[in-house]
């Protein structure tokens, strides 16, 4: 009863809070300054509703857009029909500007209704008892969490549009209808796209607006709540909150970074670093104006102000502990002399300096270890590195026996290869990155595509042979595995590694800590959902027992994107249902995409967001469930549903239309022209696209605007069905309501599945190409649907998360409109020859993807 009262209580506020303050907002959309902004504003509202009942009787996106236009405006041409369409577009992207704004506005009465899973949840376990206090006390002294930002392409506002919701938020807060208005007319004015792509500094700079105006705010406002009310030691292995940063340093996310890229976002972090800390000085120099520091303040701002407003100069150091040791005197003399007054604004800026040094966020650097073994080599035949000739065409076993860990001191030279240069240059850089802005700038080299010991130790050759010494190797060296078949053999890999003489040498110096990153982009696009899942679970349950047999202390790095098809989704739930078969003292996640503004685009989510994963992260090694550690029968049971929905998927996928269909029908061979990103769609850019080489977030965007989500569900309906025809089906509804990783697993999948419409691409089960194909998913979706239903006892996906299925159904019905006209678009453009034209359609295509993805928030 008490819960039934809960949600229909958070159901209500959200209504009051939410739906009926956005309809009451969204009418001051008609005062917005666009060009025929009286019949805009008053047609839009029609033109929703029109596709609203066109999908409904599932009309074909033609039928319903001609339908609207012979109805209510039948006197214009299709010239100015397009026009009105992109004018359309205008209107409904900042609709979905002004229902996250007033969606964020309303947090604090609406997502945290529950605190149990923060760190007020914390706290009110340490005040049962002293013992719990402990408990969580010495679970935190051995706990990390690391949030690494990355720059991948569905990241859609501008730092301009940021800045308005920002302000829109606050306003919203008070119900300020002068200031709404106001900045309602800026929103209209301001662009939401770029005219032309940005470059990866580009990409850092809109990054960097995060960092500085949430992540700087809640990383220290959570540092300093937990050295409150625990005994957090400020010297310890690992830091308890960190962040990380991709862009300018992931080249094999983007082939346009290079070594210059990697030195100017580095110089980026350090000079916004200090503009934070020079904003909190000023804080500090106008209330501590007390005889006997005016010197040492003087010094501090001086070494502020100049690395602040200056480019850093080319011999500049790590001043990270000379900034401590200013406000430590500072604050001695304040305990000493003056009562200990304003000592706290002292050790805020004191824990803030300590969490972000010179570097802000650790950056990453990423390379493709097939372009990692065309370097080894090119190095070897211009230099004598003691490898054996013939090296590479060794076995494993070889290769391993052969490799001698040489110090030269190779300089690249300028006529070498562009890749062959930027990675030797780079290594090199790092060295310099660390002087300057401290080791942890730029201590990670993480290896994509790692499928052997050998693609790690070559690379540690490659430092050795570019001037880094052996005992002063100050990098960890990092294997993402990210394919079905990667992930099988990890461990095998990492075994290798454990037991070789050097690596065991080098990670003793590193502290005996081994990070493993497992990516769930292109597992998802190799395997399909459950096995994606699963297989991600399975390495980690074999990299934990092979890191604890050799004593390594092991953090997992996750690779996870915003959508379920891309390990997104309840991102909390997700670890705390780590058993104790899993390392899970150290956290580590990308955020990206639009997960980025809408999870920790302000202060107050962003504490929430990051408050829940740091709880997970304690609650699972607190309170341990016997049932997240999986009995062999159930991992059987997985195990055969995953081999059964891989079938399933690899049969869709390697149907020859797959590829087609989702350029004939989706705006993938478009993606590449919105602007958004400094990265191609694909890899090897100038050859015909082959599905091994788009990358994953391509692939996943492309379905997700078919509204059709495939990579987030396909298969687990057949599965499940195949349980149920062998007599399971109990044993998978008892796995369902025990195991926190299966229940989040298909939980995530109905939140992706919620973000599907297939009325709007209806009409192609008539196509005489298409139509069989489009059938086959459609069909997988209704049995998953009907089965996940059953499974779960609801009659409604996310029945049991009310709000934030409300939320995905407010903001699919906003966007709505632009997924039919993207349709309407993509049906003219596949029929027309006329160049004007084309470039017409062309262009509608690409600015309906903003909205669509923007709407798509993922709820962590």
């Amino acid at each position: 009863m008490s819960s039934t009262l809960q949600l229909s209580h958070k159901e209500a506020t959200f209504n009051s809070e939410v739906v009926t303050r956005f309809e009451l907002y969204n009418s001051l959309f008609q005062t917005l300054p666009f060009y025929q902004v009286k019949e805009i504003g008053i047609l839009l509202p029609f033109f929703s509703s029109h596709c609203e009942k066109g999908a409904a009787k599932l009309e074909s996106p033609t039928e319903i857009i001609e339908s609207f236009f012979k109805k209510y405006v039948p006197d214009i041409d299709h010239k100015e029909q397009l026009n009105r369409l992109f004018r359309f577009i205008q209107y409904i992207e900042r609709q979905v500007v002004l229902f996250d704004a007033i969606e964020d506005s309303a947090f604090g009465k609406v997502g945290r209704n529950d605190d149990t899973g923060t760190l007020k949840g914390l706290l009110q376990q340490a005040a049962d008892s002293d013992k719990q206090r402990d408990r969580i006390s010495d679970k935190l002294k051995n706990f990390s969490l690391r949030m690494v930002l990355t720059a991948h392409p569905t990241q859609f506002y501008p730092g301009s549009v940021l800045g308005i919701m920002n302000d829109l938020i606050e306003a919203l807060k008070t119900n300020d209808i002068n200031s709404i208005n106001v900045l309602l007319q800026q929103l209209g004015k301001t662009p939401f796209f770029n005219k032309t792509s940005p470059t990866p500094v580009d990409e850092a700079v809109s990054l960097v607006w995060f960092l500085e105006n949430t992540f700087y705010h809640a990383i220290s406002g959570i540092q300093a709540k937990l050295e409150d009310e625990f005994e957090v030691d400020e010297i310890r292995k690992s830091q308890l909150l960190e962040l990380g940063f991709w862009p300018g340093g992931d080249r094999d996310g983007n082939p346009n970074v290079n070594t210059e890229t990697t030195r100017e976002v580095a110089n980026l972090l350090r000079q916004i670093i200090f503009r934070c800390y020079y904003r909190d000085f000023r804080v500090l120099k106008r209330r501590i104006t007390f005889r006997g520091i005016e010197q040492t303040i003087a010094t501090l701002e001086t070494l502020l102000y100049e690395n602040a407003f200056n480019k850093p100069k080319e011999d500049a150091r790590d001043l990270q502990g000379e900034m401590l040791n200013l406000l430590g005197s500072i604050r001695s003399t304040l305990v000493e002399a003056h009562d200990s007054l304003f000592v706290d604004i002292v050790d805020d800026l004191t824990r803030k300096i300590r969490l972000f040094g010179c570097f802000f966020a650790t950056l990453d650097i990423r390379q493709d270890s097939r372009i990692l073994r065309k370097v080894a080599a090119y190095v070897t035949e211009n230099v004598d590195t003691g490898l054996t000739k013939g090296y590479f065409d060794l076995d494993e076993k070889q290769k391993l026996a052969t490799l001698t860990f040489n110090e030269r001191y190779f300089v690249c030279p300028d006529d070498a290869d562009d890749l062959i240069k930027d990675t030797l240059n780079t290594i090199r850089l790092m060295k310099k990155i660390q002087y300057a802005n401290g080791q942890k700038a730029c201590q990670r080299f993480i290896i994509s595509n790692c499928q052997q010991a050998s693609d790690i130790l070559q690379l540690i050759d490659l430092f050795l042979w570019s001037g880094w010494k052996a005992e002063e190797l100050t990098v960890d060296f990092m294997p993402l595995f990210e394919t079905v078949n990667d992930l099988k053999v990890a461990a095998e890999v990492m075994e290798r590694l454990y037991t070789h003489p050097f690596y065991r040498e080098h990670l003793k110096r590193r502290g005996n800590c081994q990070t493993i990153m497992l990516g769930f982009s292109d597992s998802t696009k190799d395997g399909g959902y459950i096995m994606a899942n699963w297989s991600i679970y399975n390495a980690k349950v074999e990299l934990t027992a092979m890191a604890r047999k050799y004593n390594i202390e092991l953090g997992f790095f996750d690779g996870r994107g915003g959508p379920p098809a891309r390990g997104g989704g309840k991102t909390h739930r997700f670890y705390a249902s780590m058993g104790g078969e899993i390392a899970n003292e150290h956290i580590q996640l990308t955020v990206q995409g639009q997960t980025i503004s809408s999870q920790y685009g302000s202060v107050e989510r962003a504490r929430f967001n990051i408050e829940q994963m740091v709880n997970a992260g304690v609650q699972s090694a607190l309170k341990p469930k016997n049932s997240d550690v999986l009995k062999d029968e159930e991992k059987d049971l997985i195990s055969t549903m995953a081999t059964q929905s891989y079938d399933l998927f690899m049969a869709l996928r390697t149907d020859p239309l797959f590829v087609e269909y989702l350029e004939k029908f989706s705006p993938l061979k478009l993606l590449s022209r919105i602007n958004i990103s400094s990265r191609p769609t694909k890899r090897n850019a100038d050859a015909p696209l082959k599905l091994e080489d788009l990358r994953a977030i391509s692939f996943v965007t492309s379905w997700s605007q078919l509204k059709q989500n495939v990579p987030g569900f396909y298969g687990v309906g057949t599965a499940l069905q195949k349980m149920k025809d062998s007599g399971n089906w109990e044993k998978v509804s008892e796995l369902y309501n025990t195991s926190g990783f299966f229940r989040t697993m298909l939980d995530n999948c109905m939140m992706s599945m919620s973000k599907s419409d297939f009325r709007v691409t209806a009409y192609l089960e008539k196509d005489k190409k298409f139509g069989a194909f489009w059938k086959q998913i459609k069909t997988e979706y209704d049995l998953t649907k009907e089965l996940l239903l059953e499974l779960t006892g609801t009659e409604a996906l996310m029945q049991d998360s009310p709000v934030d299925r409300r939320s995905i159904a407010i903001r699919e019905r906003i966007v709505l409109p632009l997924v039919i006209t993207q349709h309407y678009a993509l049906q003219l453009l596949n029929n027309t020859k006329d160049a004007e034209l084309k470039e017409a359609y062309d262009k509608l295509v690409i600015r309906t993807v903003y909205g669509v993805v923007n709407a798509g928030r993922n709820l962590v």
